[in-house]
């Protein structure tokens, strides 16, 4: 396995500064973000599409670092009732998808996305019960009407690349749970995988390490991010968890992103890393930061060096005791 991180939370620096300070950091792998919701600081996506000779630089400076990109990220929302945004998450998947092929990243990560409740909706719509039966109606027609068809559509396309797709799951949108990521890759291929991510199935009741074995044994997982939850069991007993408390609102929110260790103990994040060993991940575990009571600096650093106490670097052993 190799370290790495998501370099959208130091979109304030150069590129170079940006990959001066990965390597400082002693990590390994960068994933970059392409635009719609992580933005481009780091990605001039129409230049490099458009030139092989910046393509070549570009990773000839990351390379000079020492380091790899694991993944190009433009999460967004293709099947917004926006049509504008719409527009342009699907152009910008579309050509980051392009771009993966040509300079040879494996994976684009990116959110499955989530339409309103008919055409010419204004809003996205997520239903999260089954009745009333309007909302398993609306279910339906989301996923048979746009999901399934976008979804087949652009998993043919990744493959046709050579390049894999990783949804991250992510509430508010239509795949954000294993059964969800599983039901949208048979019914599309299997260039269709998780971006997983631990911090959004805590919060869900959803054991990550479970959520591996379900996931791994389908070789559904295609990249992996470090992010952390605290669940504060008072304020759940208050909001519950589907809180719509903004973020900021730390003493009275039921759950909050934090940094690596700051949520979870290093036991449960050691068993998260041996869960992914054993279940064949053994790709990039990219550092998100979200802690809204830390730093970038030190909530980043607090993350390297706690997962550097627990991640597997090197290929096992043959069993030589038995």
């Amino acid at each position: 396995m190799k370290l790495g991180v998501f370099t959208v939370l130091f979109s304030e620096k150069s590129f170079e500064e940006m990959l001066d300070y990965v390597q400082a950091a002693g990590l390994k792998a960068v994933e970059i973000g392409t635009g719609c919701y992580p933005g481009n600081a780091h990605c001039p996506l129409d230049e490099l599409l458009e030139s092989e000779e910046k393509r070549n630089e570009y990773l000839e400076k990351v390379h000079s670092h020492g380091l790899t990109i694991s993944a190009f990220s433009c999460h967004g929302n293709p099947l917004s009732p926006d049509e504008q945004f719409a527009k342009e998450s699907h152009e910008t998947l579309t050509k980051t998808i392009q771009l993966a092929g040509l300079m040879n990243v494996p994976v684009v990560n990116a959110f499955s996305g989530i339409p309103g409740d008919q055409e010419g909706a204004k809003f996205p719509n997520w239903p999260v019960t089954p009745w009333p039966n309007e909302y398993s109606k609306l279910l339906k027609w989301q996923w048979e009407e746009k999901l399934i068809p976008y979804w087949k559509q652009q998993g043919q396309f990744a493959k046709e690349n050579g390049v894999k797709i990783g949804l991250e799951l992510h509430a508010g949108f239509l795949v954000h749970t294993p059964y969800t990521l599983l039901k949208l890759r048979e019914a599309t291929c299997d260039a269709i995988g998780a971006n997983l991510d631990p911090s959004h199935l805590w919060w869900q009741g959803i054991d990550p390490v479970a959520a591996i074995k379900i996931l791994g044994k389908a070789n559904a997982i295609h990249h992996f991010h470090a992010k952390d939850t605290y669940i504060d069991q008072d304020n759940v007993n208050m909001y519950g968890l589907t809180d719509m408390q903004p973020y900021s609102n730390v003493q009275s929110r039921a759950w909050t992103f934090r940094t690596v260790g700051y949520g979870h103990s290093l036991e449960v994040w050691s068993n998260i890393v041996s869960a992914l060993r054993t279940y064949g991940y053994d790709y990039v575990i990219s550092i998100e930061h979200e802690d809204p009571i830390m730093s970038i600096e030190e909530g980043f650093s607090s993350a390297v060096r706690n997962l550097k106490s627990v991640i597997i670097e090197e290929s096992p052993t043959d069993i030589w005791w038995a």
